[in-house]
């Protein structure tokens, strides 16, 4: 099935939609785990997979729930930093066929990426992709503290965008496109299950033809 609009941006999410994280948010885990005696509880590979998408606060208290409020944010803060770090330098795992999909698509539509993450990650994935000319703009919660609804809103709003598109993996990802008022396509390769959706794509590449 086609898109039946003539759709002038697309606004993807980052983590389960364009890369995967998961490898290098488990060795900065480990990391601070090492470091703190009073981390008790091992942060599973399952725990990371749930939180991808989630806002900071959120993952604060999966990750550390049974800390006091203040080291959960400090160890948790700490956990993200080394994340970036690691990232800037070795980058994440992008899923197939996505590098020659971005290139293919900035040619026609302008790109933007909305993420519920901390700031300075946005900014890991063009360093190592080399993707960055292909993003028009960016949010994420971790700057501006707003939810990824709102800050889809501010990108429309912001860049003067007519009709736009939403791709993402999880519930919060439609239901932020619900907020925004614009169309979810759901890319089932990620972390999520989302079961309603304007449109589903198993390969990101299935975007070059719906969107013909």
């Amino acid at each position: 099935m086609n898109l039946d609009k003539n759709y002038d941006a697309i606004i993807f999410d980052l983590d389960g939609t364009l890369w995967d994280t998961i490898d290098s948010c488990m060795k900065s885990l480990e990391h601070i785990e090492s470091k703190y005696p009073d981390i008790t509880k091992k942060i599973t590979r399952e725990q990371v997979k749930c939180s991808m998408g989630k806002p900071f606060d959120e993952i604060v208290e999966l990750y550390y729930g049974y800390l006091p409020k203040d080291k959960a944010i400090n160890y948790a803060r700490e956990a993200f930093n080394k994340n970036i770090e690691n990232l800037l330098e070795y980058g994440g795992i992008l899923y197939t066929n996505t590098k020659d999909t971005i290139l293919e698509l900035s040619k026609k539509y302008k790109l933007y990426i909305v993420s519920n993450c901390v700031e300075g990650y946005i900014e890991s994935f063009f360093n190592t992709s080399r993707l960055q000319d292909c993003f028009q703009d960016y949010e994420s919660n971790g700057k501006t503290r707003l939810n990824k609804g709102e800050n889809i809103r501010l990108i429309i709003e912001r860049n003067k965008i007519e009709h736009a598109i939403y791709i993402g993996d999880t519930i919060s990802d439609k239901e932020a496109a619900d907020f925004a008022n614009i169309p979810f396509v759901y890319s089932s390769y990620g972390f999520g299950i989302v079961n309603q959706y304007d449109y589903k794509i198993d390969n990101i590449k299935d975007l070059l033809s719906i969107l013909r």
